[in-house]
């Protein structure tokens, strides 16, 4: 139902600081068309009876644009415009408290073309703007993402004689201070001061993310300074979008203390507040310092979100910690958390190369590599070639066949270096059929090098297979390799 709305208007001793409350539209519908076509109708064509019990008659008005509401609402969209022009036509707007109600609900409901035509026509309503109607406009614009426009409906305002309140005011400093436009926003930030209108410490916040966002984080430091030597008392949102601007130029260990002060104050952190130190850790280099932060959370019963844990742990990868990344990706795994195929790919790769010194980490290589399979993420091609690596390395030779034929079958071609390893590492355990079926399978879309022959010659000359080491030199000098060990040969001799 429509209730009655405070006036956005500054009174003599009070401020509304709080933003009109819209009424809901999100009741369940099921209608035909015929049946909303009936409804439009209906409520058209019902006159307005002069009640003598004025609350009455002030509630049947409100029902009836309800219904009105609802009814637009359910219609199609091609409908929509159409059912506003029957309402225009059939004067269903009797005062501008209706014609308010009306709009700011469209505005609510993002109905944004329904809402200007509306506004179009007040005057053929016979209708004059009040405060309210200014306010909706601000609003309406800055839903829209244009500042300059709801500036120029504040400036007519107050030429009109009316003093918009502090919840106007900073609708519309926030607007300007989403992208950048700080000058505008302290230009409407003075209007409040010359008019009177004491700002809340929501504006204040917004005009610190503001200068935060375009990198003038000494000013909004300088800002904050100022606010607490005032009668205003700073809160967690305060606190945060300082520490944010100052994690973003590396200046994290300022924002951890900036936090130490919030919590002095008895303010209480929020997860926004904890992953502005994440990311400013990550980016300095210092994801470590993490660990301290996902204690403290937990201690202070804030649970870490999505954000929390995959700033942290892409931190630990970008900065070579695959051990740690490894036990952060176990606990995301076990709260729940779905990790992106970004960055299992980077934690995949990272200990396929650690594992070349840490053979241990060889049975995490297969878990993940697992997950990954299971999980239907797209392994990349440098993981498989590396995978490929860490398993030779290992000797886990069946499971290097299998993962060699998945990859081509997957379409993605084995790097040289790739067959060169598991040509060496069938060599070194005495494989040498499997060795030369490789080969086969390297000369499919490629030329290679004297490396994978030398490999071979070498072997089959230490067996004594000669009559086999001279077919593979024969292959090799057809397809114009020279391979650096000939027949009857080894690197032993």
């Amino acid at each position: 139902m429509l209730s009655s709305q405070p006036s956005p208007c500054r009174q003599a001793s009070t401020f509304h600081h709080s933003s009109p409350q819209f009424p809901s539209l999100n009741t369940p519908f099921f209608l035909t068309t015929n049946t909303i076509r009936t409804r439009i109708l209906h409520v058209f064509a019902t006159p307005i009876k002069h009640h003598h019990n004025l609350y009455a008659h002030t509630s049947s008005r409100k029902l009836q644009l309800q219904d009105f509401l609802d009814t637009v609402m359910k219609v199609p969209p091609s409908h929509k415009l159409e059912a506003v022009e029957k309402f225009q036509r059939n004067d269903e707007l009797h005062t501008i408290s209706d014609f308010n109600h009306l709009l700011m609900s469209l505005v609510a409901a993002d109905e944004f073309e329904l809402a200007l035509k509306l506004k179009s026509s007040l005057s053929s309503f016979g209708l004059v703007p009040d405060c309210w109607t200014y306010s909706i406009f601000v609003n309406y614009y800055c839903k829209r993402n244009e500042p300059l426009e709801a500036k120029s409906v504040l400036d007519h305002m107050l030429e009109s004689g009316f003093e918009p309140n502090v919840a106007t005011f900073t609708t519309l400093i926030n607007s300007f201070c989403e992208i950048g436009r700080m000058h505008d926003a302290f230009e409407v930030f003075d209007i409040m001061s010359r008019i009177g209108c004491e700002p809340t410490i929501n504006t204040y916040n917004c005009l610190l993310k503001g200068l935060c966002y375009v990198g003038r984080v000494e000013e909004a430091y300088g800002l904050l300074m100022n606010i607490k030597k005032s009668s205003m008392k700073p809160d967690i949102y305060t606190y945060t979008a300082v520490m944010d601007g100052l994690c973003k130029v590396g200046r994290s260990n300022e924002a951890l203390e900036l936090l130490n002060e919030a919590l002095e104050m008895e303010l209480t952190p929020n997860v926004v507040t904890y992953n502005t130190l994440f990311n400013g850790y990550y980016k300095e280099g210092r994801p470590f310092c993490g660990f301290g932060l996902l204690r403290q959370m937990k201690e202070r019963n804030c649970k870490p979100d999505y954000i929390s844990y995959s700033t942290l742990f892409h931190g630990l990868l970008k900065w070579g910690k695959i051990k740690a990344a490894l036990g952060v990706y176990r606990e995301m795994v076990e709260i729940g958390f779905q990790v992106d195929e970004r960055m299992m790919n980077t934690l995949l790769r990272g200990l396929c190369r650690r594992a070349r010194k840490e053979n241990e980490l060889l049975k995490d290589v297969f878990c993940v590599f697992e997950e990954m399979r299971n999980g239907n993420y797209t392994i990349g091609s440098c993981a498989y070639d590396l995978v490929i690596e860490a398993f030779c390395n290992g000797k886990e030779m069946d499971w290097v066949f299998a993962i060699l034929n998945e990859m081509i079958r997957s379409g993605y071609s084995p790097k040289t270096f790739t067959f060169n390893i598991v040509i060496h590492a069938l060599c070194v355990i005495g494989e040498i059929d499997n060795a030369l079926a490789v080969l086969m399978l390297m000369h499919k879309d490629r030329k290679s090098g004297r490396i994978p022959f030398s490999l071979l010659i070498n072997e089959l000359n230490q067996r004594g297979r000669l009559l086999d080491a001279y077919s593979v030199y024969g292959v090799a000098l057809k397809r114009g390799v020279v391979p650096k060990m000939k027949p009857g040969k080894s690197l032993v001799e």
